[in-house]
């Protein structure tokens, strides 16, 4: 295979391989979520190696935040205790405290930091923990798989790079070692 066939096939693998944002997909994940478990709130929470905090790392809600769950994530004290548990966590909606309603379930990965997908916005029973629970399983190797491709792209520029500019023991066009 000529130099210009390798190249030309590098860089058709790289941008195949490169067309997942990983941002976009946690975003994808999110509204699905959200859309599987009729609410209007999804997201992702990230908890450290430690379990001694909890971040969001990404959070789907409908414009204008209607039922202040933004807020209620950062000040109910939820993530701290999605920090210390690695087992589902649902707790029941009142409004009258400003409870939204809220589930979580880890999600069962291998190679990434331990993770939880979340929904709120109304109170949740039995299925749609085991509902969340199966979503879980999909959105955690559809991460690992994204991680794997990024992987991939960069392995790959790594190869790329190092290929020669034209080999000189390879006619231009050519693929045979003339001799």
């Amino acid at each position: 295979m000529s130099y210009n066939h390798v190249d030309a096939a590098m860089r058709e693998l790289i941008a195949s391989f490169s067309c997942l944002e990983a941002a976009d997909l946690l975003d994808r994940l999110a509204r699905t979520a959200a859309a599987v478990t009729g609410t209007a709130y999804a997201g992702f929470v990230r908890v450290d190696a430690l379990r001694l905090e909890a971040d969001t790392i990404h959070t789907h809600a409908p414009p204008g935040d209607p039922q202040r769950v933004r807020r209620w994530l950062a000040g109910s004290g939820v993530l701290k205790e999605l920090a210390t548990v690695p087992v589902t966590v649902r707790l029941a909606r009142d409004a009258a405290v400003g409870e939204p309603g809220f589930l979580a379930t880890p999600l069962p990965l291998a190679t990434r930091d331990h993770t939880f997908v979340w929904v709120a916005g109304r109170g949740f029973g039995d299925g749609d923990e085991h509902l969340l629970s199966r979503f879980a399983t999909a959105a955690g190797r559809a991460l690992e798989a994204a991680s794997g491709l990024e992987a991939a792209v960069r392995l790959l520029r790594g190869v790329r790079a190092f290929c020669p500019a034209q080999p000189p023991d390879l006619p231009v066009g050519g693929d045979r070692i003339p001799g």
